[in-house]
């Protein structure tokens, strides 16, 4: 196929390259230096002279509490583009895949969200992201996931690296689905490759919290996990500009109903990440 990458660049941009790419595909990467997914003309250029198959919109504004402060640039962003993005792909007979996130859920269920539950998010990012979500046609692949953890980048477990505190405080009262970058991004190929339309929730089994992951990158990184110790998310101080849900675990039904290959365990991917990283510095 012939593949066009937004957000190139980004925690999972990258891993959707080297996944694409090592699929023999045809990949074409850009990033906000080389596309500008928020202006029209310039997305209808490229995908004119492109002509992608394949259109998969890893290009977000994700820093939530930013994203509180100027709701104009995360709609242009995280919406707005999208629209673009869908508009110039239908003319060109491209297929879209999506990425959004777990934060378009409010976390009051106290169970996994399934695909189908309602979106209700807390936060000007998970609006924008919600908003981007409806830009999409039926037969385009959605993807939300959460709690990215990448090889490249900033992440917990380089934060943790860094630090020399004897002890760290950790949110023990939000729940998510941590998720190693490179897993998903090997799942996004094998539902792009498929064209399988509508909503997927693509993470890695089993949920934890803050404080939980924390531990548990301790360990793998043998950093002594006691340093970590748990707190409310009232209690962060400074406190965050955005809202977060309690639970945003997401349920990946729509993988299972598909027949689908779920995806390793947090816990088993992440020492290997942990390894990786480590190996890299």
């Amino acid at each position: 196929m012939r593949v066009l990458i937004t957000g190139a660049s980004g925690r999972v941009g990258r891993e959707l390259v080297k996944v694409f790419t090592a699929a023999g595909h045809q990949v074409s990467a850009t990033t906000s230096a080389t596309l500008d997914v928020t202006d029209w003309s310039a997305v209808w250029k490229a995908l004119h002279a492109l002509v992608p198959d394949v259109v998969v919109n890893a290009a977000a504004w994700t820093d939530v509490d930013a994203c509180q402060d100027d709701r104009e640039r995360a709609e242009r962003v995280n919406w707005h583009a999208v629209v673009h993005l869908v508009e110039a792909a239908e003319a060109v007979g491209a297929h879209v895949c999506h990425l959004s996130t777990d934060y378009v859920f409010d976390g009051r269920k106290p169970d996994p969200y399934v695909e189908d539950d309602e979106a209700n998010p807390l936060s000007v990012y998970g609006w924008s992201k919600l908003l981007g979500e409806r830009a999409l046609r039926p037969d385009d692949t959605l993807v939300r996931t959460a709690w990215i953890i990448p090889r490249h980048g900033p992440s917990i477990i380089t934060y943790l690296i860094a630090q020399s505190s004897l002890f760290l405080p950790f949110v023990d009262d939000q729940r998510g689905s941590p998720t190693i970058a490179s897993d998903l991004a090997a799942k996004v190929l094998e539902l792009t490759e498929a064209r399988l339309g509508g909503v997927f929730h693509v993470t890695n089994q089993g949920a934890a919290t803050w404080f939980e992951l924390a531990r548990a990158t301790m360990e793998s990184l043998r950093l002594g996990p006691e340093r970590i110790k748990p707190i409310s998310a009232a209690e962060l101080d400074p406190p965050r500009r955005a809202p977060r849900p309690a639970n945003s675990v997401l349920d990946n039904a729509a993988l299972r109903r598909e027949g689908i290959a779920l995806l390793p365990h947090w816990r088993e991917s992440l020492p290997r990440l942990c390894d990786d990283i480590v190996y890299d510095r």
